[in-house]
């Protein structure tokens, strides 16, 4: 039980990685804050899939709450963390996740695609990390932030000019929080995912080919699944590592060093 009575916001909680985060903080003993957006998206309603994780938390014993909201909105961080203090009384752990990657080539790449892209993925990062890192710091008792950031920090791609910058600023911005809030008890760490099989790649890795070549060049030979990286996430977010602030973990079965 690793995080065993700890209150933990989770962002991008319907699907992917951030469903798994919140699923495997509430196994880990949690209470669950599940935030998400994207109901009018026509292709995508996320409000079932929230009800489903919901579920699941509650069949495992375990509170939780659901609050809808856009992260590249400045006011939804600090609904959130409001929602987690009225429900629960405290803020523990933020797991900030939530992001997009609607891949798209650079030169006709439409304004609006790469201005939502850095709203969502960099600005939420940093407005929720923000208002969480408040109430920490108010309630005296410390912290813990553990943001998504990618592979993609790392190394290039061509579909990917207004991602990956973003997911390199979320790597910088847990660094400098790391400095910023360590005398606050406040440790600041990203995770760093490789291939990870979600829908958020489903369309892109539906290509065999493309899946095969992937495959091929992770040492583990397998894409990654979103539990790879939730218990990567739980175990930052714990006091087992209570002395690991500023780190990147990376969890890709091994592709970063292969394709060096």
């Amino acid at each position: 039980m690793l995080l065993k009575d700890k209150v933990v916001i989770v962002t991008g909680a319907s699907r992917g990685i951030g469903r798994a985060i919140a699923v495997t903080a509430a196994r880990e003993g949690a209470d669950v804050v599940l935030n998400y957006w994207g109901d009018n998206d026509a292709t995508y309603n996320r409000r079932p899939a929230i009800r489903e994780v919901l579920d699941n938390i509650a069949s495992l014993g375990r509170r939780a709450i659901a609050v809808e909201g856009n992260v590249a909105e400045r006011d939804t961080g600090a609904a959130l963390v409001k929602a987690a203090v009225d429900a629960f009384g405290r803020v523990d752990v933020l797991a900030s996740n939530a992001g997009i990657c609607p891949f798209h080539a650079f030169l006709d790449m439409p304004p609006e695609v790469f201005e939502t892209t850095m709203a969502v993925n960099l600005h939420g990062a940093f407005y929720v990390t923000q208002a969480a890192a408040n109430q920490m710091k108010a309630q005296g008792t410390g912290g813990a932030i553990v943001a998504t950031s990618s592979i993609s920090a790392l190394v290039g791609g061509g579909m990917q000019t207004h991602y990956t910058p973003t997911k390199a600023g979320v790597h910088s911005l847990m660094q400098s929080c790391a400095i910023a809030l360590g005398p606050y008890g406040i440790r600041c760490n990203s995770v760093m995912p490789g291939t990870i099989a979600t829908d958020l790649n489903a369309e892109d890795l539906s290509d065999t080919a493309k899946k095969a070549y992937f495959e091929k060049r992770i040492p583990l030979g397998r894409l990654g699944e979103p539990e790879d990286v939730a218990e990567c996430v739980v175990f930052l977010a714990s006091d087992r590592a209570r002395y690991v602030t500023g780190a990147a973990l990376l969890v890709d079965g091994g592709m970063f060093v292969n394709l060096q």
